[in-house]
């Protein structure tokens, strides 16, 4: 009887084992496979942020809905970004083409356009320069950053602005312009220096 004990109790601690092992290998091969699976993820993320072209020296026009060419948007370089859906702009530049508004154009250093190309977000030595036209006089602006919304001929900007209207210079800190409307708002504690009359 004794040797009886002896043989279960061996075979209980070897089927034991052998379970144990078995657990032992299952863990280390689910592991394994979940690293590799984090190393693929992090290789696509890694792929996914690479951008997928880049164009020198590039422009597109902008058609509306009838077909005719409402802005130009050009630049140095511009560089897509597939996985945030937008481009970056080196030395941007709009053209703003419609009949119906002023002509406007607005030069920046950089730009990131997104939101399905209908944000233009321009940073570092931004002007706007819109020339005299009809009723409305000429106008030209300076910023550190504008965002730019093309289709909607408005722009808005939360940083310090310098607005030249004509022969009048004014300041201020955040703006919103309508080119379509032909509105601008100047926000912040800003300043306006309007000229003399001219004598008759």
């Amino acid at each position: 009887m004794p040797n009886v004990r002896k043989r279960t109790a061996h075979r209980w601690s070897l089927t034991w084992m052998v379970v144990i092992g078995v657990f032992v290998a299952v863990g280390t091969g689910w592991m394994v496979q979940l690293i590799n699976e984090s190393n693929q993820d992090t290789a696509q993320d890694k792929f996914r942020n690479e951008p997928d072209y880049i164009i020198d020296r590039f422009s597109v026009v902008r058609m509306t809905k009838d077909g005719k060419p409402a802005y130009i948007i050009s630049g140095d370089k511009l560089t897509h970004l597939p996985a945030e859906e937008a481009s970056d702009i080196i030395k941007p530049y709009i053209n703003t083409l419609s009949a119906e508004h002023p002509p406007m154009t607005v030069r920046g250093d950089t730009a990131r356009v997104d939101q399905d190309n209908s944000r233009v977000k321009l940073d570092g030595n931004v002007s706007v320069v819109r020339p005299a036209s009809g009723k409305s006089q000429a106008m030209s602006l300076t910023t550190s950053t504008l965002t730019v919304f093309p289709d909607e001929q408005r722009m808005e900007t939360v940083a310090p602005v310098e607005l030249h209207l004509g022969k009048t210079v004014a300041t201020g800190v955040g703006m919103t312009a309508n080119n379509a409307t032909l509105q601008t708002q100047l926000g912040g504690r800003g300043k306006i220096t309007v000229p003399p009359h001219a004598a008759r």
